[in-house]
């Protein structure tokens, strides 16, 4: 429909500054995160240390704004998926709010159990889609979810 249309030309104008601002912001979480005690491992082609970090900076001008984390526990991982107050715990992409799943139980459910696990896809890892809320903000939600 036009309208849709309309939409989508508007959107993309600023989508540049829209995917700076979630890289940014996302590095900005990743680190933190890095840094945290209930935080085994993170995810973030934006981290040096970070497998596809060389191959990433090569192809692309950012590293965008998703990232998973594994926490200490299953539980702990709900008990932020519980306390959270600014993210959302939802799925979808494109979006400009920070959102939160837990892959293992929502977008790959369908896996076998043997694949998850050869994947690292576990109770434990959540994956964070870092929107355009002041970075600050997200990781002071994050701080007091993981408290």
């Amino acid at each position: 429909p036009p309208q849709d249309c309309w939409l989508l030309i508007r959107s993309l104008k600023t989508l540049p500054l829209r995917m700076e601002r979630h890289s940014a912001s996302a590095l900005q979480v990743a680190k933190w995160l890095q840094h945290h005690s209930e935080v085994e491992i993170v995810y973030y082609p934006g981290l040096p240390e970070h497998c596809g970090h060389t191959l990433s900076k090569q192809q692309a001008e950012g590293f965008g704004g998703m990232l998973s984390f594994r926490v200490t526990s299953p539980r702990l991982a709900e008990q932020v998926l519980e306390r959270l107050q600014l993210i959302s715990f939802a799925e979808s992409l494109g979006g400009v709010e920070t959102l939160i799943t837990l892959p293992a139980v929502q977008t790959h459910s369908d896996i076998p159990t043997a694949d998850l696990k050869r994947l690292g896809i576990c109770n434990s890892l959540l994956r964070l889609s870092v929107g355009l809320e002041e970075p600050e903000d997200i990781i002071a939600d994050l701080h007091q979810a993981l408290a």
